[in-house]
């Protein structure tokens, strides 16, 4: 998640309800994330410090750039805490083709820790995986010297 867009906060404060993915193709999360999942959130560069449990996955097929204004309009607050869609999110969104929203609740914040992406490309924004534990690195921030 973009640091500098506090959304990890408001997971935490309950604020942010929903987690949105925009594509130009279908890539991972689609037809791969399903109600009861658990995902974990982090900032870019950071390690993952959140948890929470799916309730909903809902998939668009993004016809063009005014649908998408509609389909995160619809969803802005539960996703960003704001109903302002800045100019920022317009551009990040325009000209996807598909959009995803995932629902969750039961958040908790967890230990932190890192995770090795080896195997899923390092820009990849989206990890598909059965068991966390496997993507795991044993670091030094959960240890004490």
């Amino acid at each position: 998640m973009k640091k500098e867009w506090n959304l990890i906060n408001k997971v935490l404060e309950g604020v942010k309800t929903v987690e949105s993915r925009w594509y130009k193709s279908k890539i991972a999360p689609w037809n791969k994330i399903n109600t009861g999942d658990t995902i974990y959130f982090k900032d870019t560069g950071s390690f993952v410090t959140v948890k929470a449990l799916v309730t909903k996955v809902e998939q668009h097929e993004v016809e063009d750039n005014i649908q998408a204004i509609e389909l995160m309009s619809k969803y802005a607050l539960a996703d960003l805490g704001t109903s302002d869609l800045s100019n920022s999110i317009r551009n990040y969104i325009k000209n996807k083709r598909y959009a995803i929203f995932i629902h969750f609740n039961n958040v908790e914040k967890i230990t932190p820790f890192d995770i090795d992406k080896k195997g899923f490309g390092m820009q990849c924004a989206w990890l598909s995986l059965g068991n966390v534990e496997t993507i795991k690195i044993n670091n030094r921030a959960n240890q004490s010297s």
